[in-house]
């Protein structure tokens, strides 16, 4: 018997679902059954999500609820403004606590799995993938980072349990202290105990704009070393950002994965159900056009700003 459990976890739905259940999350879990085929997927939620793709994948998850933990829910963010983190931060406690209590793999809903795990990983007590890292305050004094969108280990992992003790004693509200700082410091403490992935096994695209735009603008065929993509959704998802990778969840759509010729479609287009509605090579040109539409009226929303900020510089200095 394997040391690890072949059993995938996903944490989903820790606030209300106001909109139905995306494409990118179905393909999400599709992916993780097509590629590993798993014992068993776990999908722990608070509010269960709806919708047409939600549907079609629920039959084949293992539903379990659960109750956002006390600590972050009581706890007081010395800066209000970083209340609006609080989901994600009871998401960081709740996969710990699932990996301590089941064991497994553990992955982020914006995760597109790839090829399949080595049985050598199923023989280690816990698993982190290093990220590329961006020096904030809290990682230069460590000296690197671990990223939890991605981990796998044994049942009740040394590793894991550590990690989790420790985040209650040293959670003060930041994104990323407690959550890739906090395990690369326990990872020096306790080399024996963890097993640590090259940046390409799970995060091989970074999250700045050129990392994002080799997920869903340009191809990129060598995926050697890849066993599953993060998709870093909070940094492009949101159409009002005008991220500068100009890519947002409106258009990850069947006829984008169905058709466009980028790395996540190429990936992703052999778990889009053929019948699913839109995906039609005419939609998926009507598609472009707004794209190029909305791209343009972008740069001049940018054109402009960059201007009127040059004209404000000149006029404070004059």
């Amino acid at each position: 018997m394997s040391r690890v459990p072949n059993i995938f976890h996903f944490v989903f739905g820790l606030r209300p679902q106001t909109e139905p259940f995306h494409l990118m999350h179905y393909l999400c879990l599709a992916s993780c059954i097509g590629v590993n085929n798993p014992k068993t997927v776990m999908f722990h939620f608070r509010y269960e999500p709806w919708g047409g793709f939600w549907d079609r994948i629920r039959p084949q998850l293992i539903l379990v609820p659960v109750n956002p933990d006390s600590f972050i829910a009581s706890f007081r963010y010395p800066d209000a403004s970083l209340d609006r983190l609080r989901y994600a931060h009871m998401a960081d406690l709740t996969r710990l606590q699932i990996m301590v209590e089941h064991g497994g793999i553990y992955a982020d809903m914006d995760t597109l799995f790839v090829s399949p795990l080595p049985d050598s990983f199923f023989e280690e007590s816990f698993i982190l993938g290093r990220e590329t890292v961006h020096w904030t305050e809290a990682a230069s004094q460590a000296g690197g980072s671990l990223c939890n969108a991605w981990m796998m280990g044994e049942l009740g992992a040394p590793f894991a349990r550590e990690w989790l003790a420790r985040t209650y004693e040293s959670f003060d509200g930041s994104w990323n202290a407690h959550s890739t700082v906090l395990p690369f410091r326990l990872a020096i403490e306790h080399p024996d105990w963890i097993h640590i992935e090259p940046s390409r096994s799970f995060f091989h695209f970074d999250y700045n704009v050129s990392g994002i735009r080799n997920i869903f603008k340009r191809r990129v065929r060598d995926w050697s070393g890849i066993f599953s993509m993060h998709l870093w959704s909070h940094c492009w998802w949101d159409a009002s950002t005008r991220n500068a990778a100009f890519f947002h969840g409106r258009r990850l759509t069947p006829a984008y994965v169905r058709h466009a010729d980028t790395t996540y479609a190429a990936a992703a287009r052999r778990f889009l159900p053929a019948d699913v509605a839109g995906q039609d090579q005419a939609t998926w040109e009507r598609e472009r056009v707004l794209a190029a539409v909305e791209n343009g009226k972008w740069l001049m929303h940018r054109a402009k700003a960059k201007m009127a900020g040059t004209i404000f510089g000149r006029r404070e200095s004059a």
